[in-house]
């Protein structure tokens, strides 16, 4: 198992080859490095050519796992996903031939596209590692992560995910459109000749095993200290969205557990074997935003889960 020194290391080198490729879109990149470190699931809000696909195909290559990718459409049956028993003829035995589930890192594309059958089969191989078909359980890979993408300003034809479904998700990250800068260095990239998504991405040689991802999240769950007024503190922050006047469903002990795991790879990240408030902070939006529910009185005075959660923090005592 490596130190955090030497896991601060590596994944600071990731980033390092990231930021080659990904240009802009620094939170986006920090969160989406938490959540893979955390061994939880992402989901990717964002309009079209914000980079979404980009990410996970970058991410995939850095850390060199087996890697595949799913365009979710209307006709995507769960079979279509999970395998299916074909029978051999050779053999005069049927035989499992598995889906795109089987990968350590799936990019779901464009998720809302499918119908919830589907939806929910996915969903259930993202909570429990590990896909049934025709009454047999088959394991899923041990680190395995899904990057979902989901396009917010389209509706027709598309299948919203339910509030029970979206908790699946350890974060859900909005992607914005870039800044100017960063827009203005991939215009110069791109008038230069250099295809980012194409030969960036082909240039890239992995920073990480398959192993040596696994061997970072268990690295992480031991070595980064939550102490009991952190703890404490992620506790007050969820409970207290159960409460706020505006909400109509709160965070659920789900995301008390996301928020900590979130905030200890955070710790990480930086270099340190402790969490504080700022990381706790930091990670609360993308932790908790999908997972509370607003009442429509409120959806209707223009209130938003940025405002909530001021509120929230405003009246949580932070610890020493």
């Amino acid at each position: 198992m490596p130190t955090l020194a030497e896991l601060s290391r590596h994944w600071r080198l990731l980033r390092e080859r990231l930021d080659t490729v990904v240009l802009g879109q620094e939170a986006v990149k920090e969160k989406a490095l938490v959540c893979l470190l955390a061994g939880g699931h992402a989901l990717l809000e964002g309009v079209p050519g914000t980079a979404k696909t980009l990410l996970a195909l970058v991410l995939a290559r850095l850390v060199g796992c087996r890697f595949k990718r799913i365009q979710f459409t209307p006709d995507l049956m769960p079979a279509d996903l999970l395998g299916t028993n074909i029978y051999n003829q050779r053999t005069q035995a049927f035989e499992f031939r598995p889906g795109p589930i089987f990968a350590d890192l799936l990019l779901a594309d464009e998720v809302n596209r499918t119908p919830p059958r589907t939806q929910a089969a996915l969903l259930e191989c993202m909570q429990e590692a590990a896909a049934t078909v025709d009454g047999v359980r088959y394991p899923i890979s041990p680190v395995f992560s899904v990057l979902a993408t989901q396009n917010p300003v389209e509706f027709e034809g598309t299948y919203p995910l339910p509030e029970a479904q979206r908790d699946r998700f350890l974060m859900k990250i909005p992607i914005d459109y870039p800044a100017r800068e960063a827009e203005a260095r991939i215009v110069a990239a791109y008038a230069e000749g250099r295809r980012l998504h194409e030969e960036g991405v082909a240039a890239l040689e992995p920073v990480l095993s398959r192993e040596e991802l696994a061997e970072s999240r268990r690295a992480v769950r031991a070595g980064v200290r939550m102490e009991p007024g952190i703890q404490r503190y992620v506790l007050d922050v969820v409970t207290a969205t159960r409460r706020d006047e505006s909400v109509q469903i709160g965070a659920g002990p789900r995301a008390s557990l996301a928020l900590l795991d979130c905030a200890r790879a955070r710790a990480a990240l930086h270099d340190r074997d402790f969490a504080t408030p700022d990381d706790v902070k930091a990670l609360a939006e993308p932790v908790l935003t999908h997972r509370v529910t607003l009442t429509p009185e409120a959806e209707m005075e223009g209130t938003t889960l940025g405002d909530v959660l001021r509120r929230v923090f405003e009246g949580v005592e932070v610890p020493r």
